[in-house]
């Protein structure tokens, strides 16, 4: 009879994939009821929403440029919530991100080739991030100051230096609060770039760029790191319990440090995909949000890479989506899409666990392996 690790835990396809589909269909189903409620068809508003996001080559490709940022903000989420560290400060450490990036190409954007400097760029993107996260997890560490409130803290100083420096140093001459767009060597290919290359007459658009290829990398960089290196061992074991941990030899204090320094790293490459790979150039608060709904993608992903890589494609198809939903139904309000994805988070967050009992109850590995014995029993075995 083969042996399963843990008896008290559901299967996989149980766990994380059919009750976060769950999940979804209830948060769609009372977004329905809202969309009777103002005298629409909610099929047809469901239709617009697939349609607009998936629905043509530039709608795709908006979906996944935003699902590129969801990505990295929920990489960030899901390896603190390893070690039980609650970071929602990935957009302060998105914002120092973009400060590292822009950095590193306003000064040598003039000098060094693409294939040089924007590596460079990313490093710093990935450091600056890792040195606003490191800073929470110190205090934690040190002086017990509970990473919720230090990481809320540490988002209004960013933004706050963050907009000191586009009001001076950082400002282009004679413009508004922002940078000097960046050379082409401090530009991130898009992917619409090299189709249009091939057919000149299509005129596909979308931000989508290589950055998308980085996010799913550090996916399968987060699955070694946590679940086959010793490193990701110690994590989990502090997440588990930490006074266990410490009686077992593990530092619990630079495991604190460590996995803040790299969850601050994972969100400061939000900045990537939108400043090298869109804007190129810094603006206020160009983070729009994703650090937040980075929560949202951890906990419907159930902290595990690929149910990150669809819970950011379903969010970034709900953002993109929505834009396009604006313009086909005049009664769907701009705020309709923040209503939609609160419900997403709401059932995929505070409600995630109400099927739990029931199938635990019914599906559950025990349940499995005492049915296996039975059965094993029955015939004789």
């Amino acid at each position: 009879m083969k042996q399963i690790k843990n008896p008290d835990a559901l299967p996989s396809l149980i766990e994380f994939l059919l009750i976060p589909l769950i999940n979804l269909c209830l948060a769609f189903a009372v977004a329905g009821i809202v969309i009777l409620v103002i005298s629409e068809n909610p099929l047809d508003v469901i239709n617009y929403l697939i349609a607009g996001a998936f629905g043509s080559l530039d709608g795709f490709g908006y979906t996944l440029y935003y699902a590129t940022s969801y990505i990295f903000a929920g990489l960030a989420v899901s390896i603190a919530f390893q070690g039980r560290l609650f970071n929602i400060g990935g957009e302060g450490q998105g914002l120092f991100g973009g400060i590292g990036a822009t950095l590193v190409v306003l000064a040598f954007d003039h000098t060094l080739p693409m294939y040089v400097l924007i590596p460079f760029a990313i490093i710093a993107a990935a450091a600056f991030g890792a040195l606003w996260g490191v800073i929470a997890g110190w205090i934690q560490a040190y002086r017990d100051g509970h990473i919720v409130i230090t990481t809320i803290m540490l988002n209004f100083i960013a933004a706050g230096i963050l907009s000191y420096l586009l009001a001076s140093f950082l400002k282009k001459p004679g413009g508004a609060s922002e940078t000097r767009e960046f050379l082409e060597s401090g530009r991130i290919p898009n992917f619409i770039d090299i189709i249009n290359s091939y057919f000149p007459d299509s005129f596909y658009y979308s931000p989508l760029n290589w950055s998308f290829v980085l996010a799913l990398v550090l996916c399968l960089f987060y699955w070694w790191y946590v679940w086959n290196t010793k490193w990701g061992y110690q994590l989990r074991a502090v997440g588990a319990n930490e006074e266990a941990a410490r009686y077992a030899g593990i530092n619990v204090k630079k495991q604190i440090l460590v996995t803040m320094l790299i969850s601050g790293a994972f969100a400061g490459l939000m900045a990537v995909n939108i400043i090298l790979g869109d804007t190129h150039s810094l603006k206020p608060n160009f983070i729009f949000g994703a650090g937040f709904t980075g929560i949202a993608v951890a906990l419907m992903g159930r902290n595990h890479p690929i149910g990150i890589v669809l819970a950011a494609i379903l969010f970034g198809a709900l953002q993109q989506g929505g834009t396009e939903l604006q313009f086909e139904v005049q009664r769907i309000s701009p705020y309709f899409v923040s209503m939609l994805i609160g419900l997403v988070v709401f059932f995929s967050g505070a409600l995630s666990y109400q099927f739990y009992p029931f199938f635990l109850k019914h599906f559950s590995n025990k349940r499995f392996m005492q049915k296996q014995k039975a059965q094993l029993e029955n015939e004789g075995v």
